[in-house]
């Protein structure tokens, strides 16, 4: 096992506090595995003296399925293919497991054509595999991370690896780019739920136990054997360490680095990963894609890892002095492998090409690259089991979704749920009458949250997940078979008072970008989940709160407001699981009982976003560890619900929304070249080519009516320049919903800038194409903006909606999101 040093950081550190450059003899020195094996190594050598350096090049560059053909692969030999979150095979989100396999094949055999008497070196295609096989239709989803660390249980996440394994490995794919080990320290990160724990000894604990369960033991037969696929640790490093921002900086010392976010990956190394993914995000201020003591110094040389290190979502991109399409700097750093996505890959091929041939790469270190991906394919059998659908799990559909694996995701919800107050509630008698209610109840999309079926996972129907089972859906099971009566009711209402009433809500689901918040306050703007506990509970009827969420957040209200309290977390297709909990037995024993503890301190205030057990003043209102159950029962009493000022704000998502904008914000309208004028907080006023009322959508008021008589301008301004560089290269759109009330005279478009200087697009077209009088959505990306010039870094008015002649456009919701199918065309033209 490692050991990891006890060092006095001395001078050295002291005088390096917050510089982005390791000093490897500081790190634990990691026997990674396998050891090399001698023929593996000779095979290796033999491979790349016959090689072109065009062959060679070809291996570092990977590329989403969106953007590259298998004849593209037959022509450019490139090494390896991945599905971003939204590239499902043929451009179809929602293909057959029979089609993955199909496509496999497909880049297989083009990798494999050649007539040159070059070596033929196998594709490799990689996926996010999260939280199992999660992109194909009727995978068994399982909990994600967060939950998965409060059942403390190694043995259960080895177990689910290899179930995720064989599901992956059943529709031909190679590899998956798991498990995550970021230590979070700020919750309001949107991937905190991929993240075990805030503290690193649970990621520590499990990270050898999902390697194992992903690839197979090291040192026996089931190593990379075909029911196992290649497993990524990433990302590294420091990723949990940003401050809440999605590819931000972790500000903090080496030491803290090593002891903190190191975490999982020496037991992950010696577990024998064979990737690792490095991070989006900077170390100091530098780009863990271009950082190479970190890379080269600690991970390769000081641990001996011998495997690759791919690097993320065109992550290379943002290496100082680098593009997506140009970056010899990540190379040279010690990234093996670049994550491209766009059309432009061929550039970035023919310009590392360039670099090698200009000695700007070395051949030392593209030979050294090259190596360590034929290392891995080969440890792997890619060269010795064909095509895809020729493998010995391929194809067996039967595996995905199958009865052992549902079974094993419904003990996992069991297992990692926590039990946050009882008052004497729980567990239920099921011969009773319950009632059901929440959004949440029968959407198997948000109990399973992002990275299920779509990057986002949002607003996918319960008909993409044919194996899974809402939570409403165990619940009437477990209720029904007792003899008693279950009545689904998402708003709470009921003609007959139940015995008790179950509510599920929680947020909605979200991936990177998206996901981030400025604090931990739940749903600020709607509180429609609190009236309905409150509701209920005033009524006499005890109430049962199910709370799903990405990570813990302030819901001291909605604590209050219930007699029952149950953090599921995110817990995937298998709603049942929550019910197995829930009630007893017919003979009125626990079937089972609470086992989860958490595995994050839950805020006794919103504005606790860094709230960890080593930080001082460390003040939770559930400390990590905390976990009631049926035989250590306890009592909550009446909590705060007093809101904090002054809490942290962040770069608001939603623009314009329910009526209102973000606080300080605000609607301005104007004719050419003129200030304009500022409209009151009802959204009143105007000027006078253009007039303002309020109308109705979803509820009173909650729209705003522009009235155009001739050209004129409405925007809407911020108080502060906003950040959206990040958004822009995760592909994010301007997302705006309108009613188009009157056929425009004269041309429109919708911009973005700052007030001296604005980025319009022409979208008169696209305005038009729907049927008039109808609500309708036009999706704008963010790059359509930076393509035309804008500084994405310092953007004050994120939306302005001009006209050049007489138009009436309603407006309903303007806000920043991920849309699979924004408009093609970056405008009219």
């Amino acid at each position: 096992m490692a050991t990891l040093l006890t060092v006095t950081v001395g001078t050295v550190q002291a005088a390096d506090t917050l510089s982005p450059v390791a000093h490897p003899v500081l790190w634990p020195a990691v026997k990674a595995r396998p050891s090399r094996n001698p023929a593996i190594e000779a095979r290796i050598e033999r491979l790349l003296a016959a090689m072109s350096v065009e062959d060679k090049v070809g291996q570092l560059i990977q590329v989403d399925i969106g953007s590259i053909t298998p004849a593209d692969v037959r022509t450019w030999k490139i090494g390896s293919v991945l599905n971003g979150g939204n590239s499902g095979p043929y451009g179809d989100d929602f293909a057959p497991p029979a089609k993955w396999l199909q496509l496999a094949d497909e880049y297989y055999d083009a990798s494999m054509t050649r007539s040159d008497g070059r070596p033929k070196i196998p594709i490799i295609w990689g996926t996010d595999a999260v939280h199992g096989n999660n992109n194909i239709v009727g995978a068994t989803l399982f909990p994600h991370n967060i939950g998965l660390g409060a059942a403390r249980d190694p043995g259960l996440i080895r177990e689910i690896g290899a179930a995720t394994a064989l599901e992956t490995a059943a529709a031909g794919l190679d590899w998956t780019f798991a498990p995550t080990l970021a230590v979070v320290q700020d919750d309001r990160w949107g991937r905190t739920y991929e993240s075990y724990s805030e503290e690193p000894e649970i990621p520590a604990s499990y990270a050898g136990a999902m390697i194992e369960g992903v690839q197979g033991k090291v040192g026996t037969k089931d190593f990379l054997s075909p029911r196992h696929v290649i497993a990524t640790t990433k990302h590294f490093l420091g990723d949990g360490g940003t401050g809440g921002r999605d590819q931000g900086d972790t500000r903090v010392s080496e030491e803290v680095l090593r002891d903190v976010h190191l975490g999982g990956y020496p037991a992950a190394l010696e577990a024998g990963t064979q990737s690792v993914m490095a991070s989006f995000s900077s170390w100091n201020g530098e780009k863990m894609s271009g950082n190479k003591s970190l890379l080269t110094g600690v991970l390769k040389q000081r641990m001996h890892f011998d495997g690759f290190v791919v690097g993320d979502w065109n992550s290379h991109g943002q290496v100082a002095g680098c593009t997506n399409e140009s970056c010899a700097q990540a190379i040279n750093a010690g990234l093996d492998m670049f994550m491209y996505s766009g059309p432009d890959w061929k550039q970035l091929y023919t310009n590392t090409l360039d670099q090698v041939k200009a000695g700007q790469i070395p051949m030392t270190r593209l030979d050294d690259a090259v190596r360590r991906i034929l290392r891995v394919k080969l440890r792997a059998g890619l060269f010795e089991r064909g095509r895809p659908s020729s493998r010995a799990m391929a194809g067996k559909f039967d595996l995905i979704g199958s009865p052992a694996h549902r079974a094993l995701a419904r003990r996992a919800v069991r297992e990692s749920m926590v039990l946050l107050k009882n008052e004497g509630v729980l567990p239920l008698k099921p011969r009773a009458n319950i009632l059901v209610a929440g959004e949440g109840a029968d959407s198997i999309s948000q109990q399973s949250g992002g990275w299920s079926i779509t990057w986002q996972g949002a607003d996918v129907p319960n008909s993409a997940f044919p194996h899974g089972e809402s939570i409403w859906t165990g619940i009437s099971a477990a209720v029904r078979a007792a003899g008693g009566t279950a009545t689904l009711a998402p708003d709470g209402r009921y003609a007959q008072n139940p015995d008790a009433a179950i509510v599920v809500f929680g947020e909605q689901p979200y991936a990177e970008f998206k996901g981030d918040r400025p604090n931990l306050e739940f749903n600020p703007d709607d509180k429609a989940d609190l009236a309905l506990l409150r509701k209920l509970k005033a009524a006499g009827i005890p109430v049962v709160a199910v709370f799903l969420s990405g990570r813990p957040l302030w819901v001291n209200a909605e604590l209050n407001a219930s007699d029952a309290f149950v953090a599921a977390f995110l817990p995937g297709t298998e709603g049942a699981g929550v019910a197995d909990l829930l009630f007893r037995r017919p003979d009125g024993t626990a079937a089972y009982d609470f086992k989860g503890r958490l595995s994050f301190s839950w805020p006794r205030r919103p504005d606790q976003y860094v709230l960890n057990r080593r930080d001082p003043g460390y003040d939770p209102l559930f400390p990590i560890g905390y976990g009631l159950s049926y035989a250590r029962p306890g009592h909550v009493p009446a909590l705060d619900e007093n809101r904090p000022a002054g809490m942290a704000s962040g770069t608001p998502t939603r623009f314009f929304g329910r009526g209102r904008l973000p606080d300080g914000w605000s609607w301005w309208t104007a004719a050419p070249g003129a200030i304009g004028a500022r409209l009151d907080a009802s959204g009143a006023g105007g000027t006078p080519s253009i007039a303002v009322s309020a109308v109705d959508r979803r509820a009173q008021e909650d729209s705003r009516r522009f009235a155009w008589s001739g050209g004129a301008e409405a925007r809407i301004e911020s108080p502060r320049p906003l950040d959206l560089t990040r958004e822009t290269n995760g592909e994010i759109s301007l997302v705006f919903e309108y009613r188009l009330d009157a056929v425009p005279a004269g041309p429109l478009s919708i911009a973005m800038g700052t007030t001296e200087k604005r980025v319009p697009i022409p979208v008169g077209k696209a305005l038009s194409s729907g049927a008039a009088g109808d609500w309708q959505t036009l999706a704008i990306p963010l790059q359509c903006f930076a393509r035309r010039g804008l500084d994405m870094g310092r953007v004050t008015v994120p939306f302005a909606l001009a006209s050049a002649g007489r138009v009436t456009i309603s407006v309903s919701d303007i806000r920043l999101d991920y849309v699979s199918t924004p408009m093609s065309r970056c405008g009219d033209e």
